[in-house]
């Protein structure tokens, strides 16, 4: 299966793990380049991509390009400012638009009830993991 990643630049490490263990399992991976990370994140892993950076390299249309080609959208949520299982407005993004084009969408982590946006969520019906990738079908 092609399995698309999407998460907070902040949580690279992880999804770098994550791509490890999916194609390990002989899955086909796409996720975010770290060419540019130095730009993205601050000294603190914080993300710092600003709409500038993202218009520049046309990054929100470039990563749906890359979903329309992928059987499933995976959102690898970690925890991020002190929130369990965060999910922001970019990974809000491209779940919705995974969940538009027929896309499998899981979600690596159970994520908070009280997000702005979590109704939404909810109604996309995604699959959540709990961490566990062997549940991916």
């Amino acid at each position: 299966m092609k399995i698309i990643i999407c998460g907070s630049m902040s949580a690279h490490k992880e999804m770098s793990e994550v791509q490890t263990v999916l194609l390990s399992n002989g899955h086909e991976v796409e996720m975010p380049s770290l060419d540019n990370i130095e730009n993205e994140l601050d000294a603190n892993g914080n993300t710092v991509e600003t709409a500038q950076i993202k218009i520049k390299d046309d990054l929100i249309r470039g990563y749906f390009n890359k979903i329309k080609e992928s059987d499933a959208v995976l959102a690898v949520n970690v925890d991020k400012k002190g929130i369990p299982g965060y999910i922001g407005a970019n990974t809000f993004l491209e779940i919705g638009f995974g969940h538009a084009l027929n896309k499998k969408v899981y979600i690596l982590n159970q994520y908070p009830d009280d997000l702005p946006y979590s109704d939404e969520l909810n109604a996309m019906q995604p699959i959540i993991l709990n961490g566990e990738l062997s549940k991916i079908y």
